[in-house]
């Protein structure tokens, strides 16, 4: 895991140069599904496992574009709200937590009156992601959420719902498994989950700002 020093405290504003180049979500799935097409995913290293990751991932964003729907609940709850916020995301496209949450991300941005999301890829952005760490690592996805009237950040969310972050914390504290097998089991508990816990995380962010 790559590891980086600097600090989400010391930033209070993302350059608009990151929203300026970033693909809204349509161009960033289109471009994962040609660069698979050509045998390739995003970022500088190309190996036949970050392959096989993105292969899966597409199926699985595939998947959730057609099968994921906001709840009634959450719905109601962004009735008569407006917000004037950028949802910036790094990400990318090897990454199998990104493919569990991102099409969840777009569903809940989609219905927020006056939420735009937009994506940059972590490798080609490492300036940016090294304000954004999680424990000090460059964990993706990351969700920057942004006033759009002054480019402050209001708060960040991920990279993945507490239920699975908190499995991936008692995995590290007691590996009595292999990486490879804890996977297995994290991709078992998103499929299982079929993105309530991120949606509900998400609405809550949201609300917390209305």
């Amino acid at each position: 895991k790559i590891v980086a020093m600097r600090d989400m405290m010391d930033v209070e504003k993302v350059d608009a140069k990151y929203l300026d180049k970033a693909y809204n979500y349509e161009a960033y799935y289109q471009m994962i599904v040609d660069l698979f097409d050509e045998g390739k995913t995003t970022g500088e290293e190309q190996s036949d496992s970050l392959l096989e990751y993105a292969g899966l991932n597409l199926r699985r964003i595939k998947r959730l574009n057609k099968t994921f729907h906001l709840s009634e609940e959450s719905k109601s709850k962004l009735e008569n709200l407006h917000f004037n916020q950028s949802w910036l995301v790094i990400t990318e496209g090897w990454c199998g937590d990104a493919a569990q949450v991102l099409p969840i991300i777009n569903k809940v941005a989609e219905a927020a009156n006056g939420v735009e999301l937009k994506i940059v890829l972590r490798d080609e952005n490492l300036e940016l992601m090294d304000q954004f760490l999680t424990n000090g690592g460059r964990a993706i996805p990351k969700l920057i959420v942004i006033a759009n009237d002054n480019l402050e950040v209001l708060t960040t969310w991920g990279s993945r719902p507490q239920i699975a972050q908190d499995m991936l914390i008692e995995f590290k504290k007691h590996p009595s498994k292999s990486y490879a097998t804890f996977s297995k089991e994290l991709q078992l508990w998103y499929a299982r989950d079929k993105g309530k816990s991120t949606e509900d995380e998400l609405i809550k962010l949201l609300l917390d700002f209305a």
